[in-house]
């Protein structure tokens, strides 16, 4: 496994970037350009709770060298803590998988109206049709309603928008549908997916890893562009002693003001993709 310092002859992914399909700024056709110009041999589209942009990816990178890796970021909880987990390798048409994904997008658009709500409880006025309007044909999220707070001079930035009014811990913050961790790593099992914990430095609690483990969870991202050294350090030991799978990504939104476009920055060796495939023809 290497990170964005480590070189290997069979080549670079990234296994972690978002689109416009849900709150990324690039396109999949974008997306696939970007990889392409960085050097990298695969990249996996990884929307939350979407997989809407898969398709467009691999058409575009279907005259390439590129591998585009089918995958999506679901929100999952245990008990009341909140996890991301990602998954590689799934039936994205899967009409049963789907239907679950159909739900939680328009529980996030319920979520965002009481969010709108709360702010104008604050004295701020955003309307939900300019937030969706940002969102466009993307699930709908706080990054999105970040960006309509700062399009209207609420905030001067995202920044500030989450640390005043959204983020968890803040008074305009509201809940939505989140899966149960083991439901969450079911249904990217059931799928033919491997199931991966994203950026753990960032949330979730270290000592739930051996229950989603129990649950199957396949593997765990220890590179990561927000993962310090001693971090990637941590979740190597912690991959080694449940026998999971090392991988890596950018975690890429786009080029904003507040975070420059990453794409390939922080990466893996294409041996992750490999074993990650073999992985799902197992599942």
């Amino acid at each position: 496994m290497v990170s964005k310092k480590t070189r290997t002859n069979d080549g670079f992914a990234d296994l972690h970037v978002h689109s416009l399909y849900s709150d990324g700024v690039f396109s999949p056709e974008e997306i696939v350009a970007r990889a392409i110009k960085n050097g990298l041999r695969a990249v996996a589209i990884t929307d939350h709770d979407c997989v809407d942009g898969i398709e467009k990816a691999m058409e575009t990178a279907e005259s390439t060298e590129l591998e585009v890796v089918p995958g999506l970021e679901l929100s999952a909880v245990k008990d009341e803590t909140e996890i991301h987990i990602l998954g590689y390798f799934i039936d994205w048409r899967d009409a049963a998988f789907l239907k679950v994904l159909q739900r939680i997008r328009e529980s996030r658009i319920v979520r965002m109206k009481k969010m709108v709500y709360l702010l104008g409880e604050h004295g701020i006025q955003i309307s939900i049709d300019s937030v969706l309007a940002i969102a466009g044909c993307g699930t709908v999220g706080r990054l999105h309603l970040a960006r309509a707070m700062v399009k209207e001079n609420v905030t001067g930035n995202i920044k500030e928008a989450f640390d005043k009014y959204i983020a968890g811990n803040r008074p305009c913050y509201v809940r939505h549908e989140r899966l149960n961790y083991s439901d969450a790593i079911n249904l990217i099992k059931n799928t033919g997916g491997v199931s991966v914990l994203a950026h753990p430095a960032s949330m979730g609690l270290d000592e739930d890893i051996p229950a989603y483990v129990e649950s199957g969870l396949v593997g765990i991202e220890v590179f990561h562009s927000r993962h310090r050294p001693g971090a990637v350090n941590k979740y190597l030991a912690v991959a080694k002693k449940y026998d999971l799978l090392v991988t890596g990504g950018s975690d890429c939104h786009g080029e904003t003001k507040e975070r420059k476009s990453m794409i390939g920055k922080t990466r893996v060796g294409y041996e992750v993709v490999r074993a990650m495939r073999e992985k799902s023809k197992k599942s």
